[in-house]
C-alpha cells in the first residue's frame, strides 16, 4: 500500500492524521480499526488516543510506531522487524508471530500476547517460564535482546 492509498482510507473512515515529513501520524481521538488492511506504507506512527486494530497484516514495514493510548492488535502478523518499539498504553496481541528479532522492545503498559511463540500459553505474564520477582516484560525484553525468539 502506498501513502496516498493509506491517507484515502484514513479520510474515508474519519480518522484524523498529520503529515510530518515522511511520516503519517494518526492522531484520532479514539480507537483506529484498520482490521481489513493487508499492508501499510512505511513511516506510519499511531498516536491516537485509543486502540489500534490491524488484524489482517502479516508484516509491518519499517518505521511503523505504536505510541497510541490503548491496545494494539496484530493477530495475523508473522514477521516483525528489528527496532520496533511498542510504547502504547495497553496490551499487544501478536497471536501468529513466529520469531522476534533482537531490537524489538515492549514498553507498553499492558500485557503481551504471544500464543504461537510461547507454545500456546498466550499471555506472556502467565507463561510458566516467568521467574518470581522479575517483571515479566523485563524478562521478555531481555530474552528478545539475547536472540531467544529467532
Amino acid at each position: 500500500m502506498n501513502r496516498e492509498e493509506f491517507i484515502r482510507i484514513l479520510d474515508e473512515k474519519g480518522y484524523s492524521y498529520e503529515i510530518e515529513g515522511d511520516k503519517i501520524v494518526v492522531t484520532h481521538r479514539g480507537g483506529v480499526d484498520l482490521g481489513s488492511l493487508t499492508s501499510l506504507p512505511p513511516g506510519v506512527e499511531f498516536k491516537n488516543w485509543g486502540g489500534v486494530g490491524l488484524d489482517s497484516l502479516t508484516s509491518l514495514p519499517p518505521g511503523v510506531e505504536f505510541m497510541n493510548g490503548g491496545s494494539v492488535r496484530l493477530e495475523s502478523l508473522t514477521i516483525i522487524h528489528p527496532g520496533l518499539e511498542f510504547k502504547n498504553g495497553g496490551s499487544v496481541r501478536l497471536d501468529s508471530i513466529k520469531a522476534i528479532p533482537p531490537g524489538v522492545v515492549f514498553e507498553n503498559e499492558g500485557s503481551v500476547y504471544l500464543e504461537s511463540l510461547i507454545w500456546g500459553e498466550g499471555w506472556f505474564e502467565d507463561w510458566s517460564g516467568n521467574i518470581e520477582g522479575i517483571d515479566n516484560k523485563r524478562l521478555l525484553n531481555h530474552m528478545i535482546s539475547k536472540g531467544m525468539f529467532i
